[in-house]
């Protein structure tokens, strides 16, 4: 799974010195306190976001459509997939092929929704390349230049993706508009603040049917999924 991170930004001190060092003085003479007010702390946010995927899980499943939006979708059934994926994520790569033969395999049940989430602060590639697969779906070619990005995802590169383009068929010059476009940056920015609100920060994140699935999942994981729910 592709996590990404960035690191707390070291602000100037405006304390007293006399008063830093009283600090520090207490934190010695009391780390126990601090271990456990930090650890209260994060216990209180993971309930919190806890709350909040338990509340996408169920407008998923009640309000599909709403979380669908304008996202690319792959087959016709009732039980939507998400999937939340970066196109420089190996681990993405590797569970491309697992969910591609679970949704063919159950297209009359399943749909499959993909969601951006371009992890830019450790894959320079993520976010070109998002753009130009949002910029397919324009041109109704999505899943064809989603499977090409994954296929090449070692070679990523400004030079790659009109290439793809090309072999798949697209208007290169619309092609070229629209992965330039606000447009394009709307659309992934929506999925991106949906990610954050779910507390999401690695790659690749699935749910379905009411269950989250960070990580890779295996075609035994979905199908298993899949029928409880039927």
């Amino acid at each position: 799974m592709c996590i990404s991170f960035t690191l707390p930004v070291q602000a100037e001190s405006n304390f007293d010195p006399k008063f830093e060092q009283q600090v520090l003085q207490v934190l010695r003479k009391n780390p126990q306190a601090i271990i456990d007010s930090v650890q209260a702390y994060q216990r209180e946010q993971q309930q919190a976001q806890q709350k909040v995927q338990q509340a996408f899980l169920q407008d998923l499943k009640q309000n599909p459509q709403s979380v669908i939006a304008q996202s690319a979708t792959k087959g016709t059934g009732k039980a939507v997939l998400i999937e939340f994926s970066d196109f420089q994520c190996p681990y993405c790569q590797a569970a491309a092929g697992t969910v591609k033969q679970f949704v063919e395999k159950n297209s009359d049940r399943v749909t499959l929704v993909y969601k951006h989430l371009p992890l830019t602060s450790i894959h320079d590639q993520a976010l070109p390349a998002s753009k130009a697969a949002w910029a397919a779906q324009q041109q109704g070619k999505f899943w064809q230049y989603h499977d090409a990005l994954f296929a090449q995802q070692k070679q990523l590169s400004e030079a790659i993706y009109p290439e793809i383009a090309k072999t798949v068929g697209l208007d290169l010059a619309k092609f070229n508009r629209d992965r330039a476009s606000q447009a394009a940056q709307t659309a992934i920015d929506k999925d991106l603040q949906l990610a954050e609100q779910l507390g999401i920060s690695g790659t690749p994140f699935f749910a379905m049917n009411g269950q989250a699935f960070p990580g890779a999942v295996d075609l035994a994981t979905l199908e298993k999924n899949l029928n409880q729910a039927q």
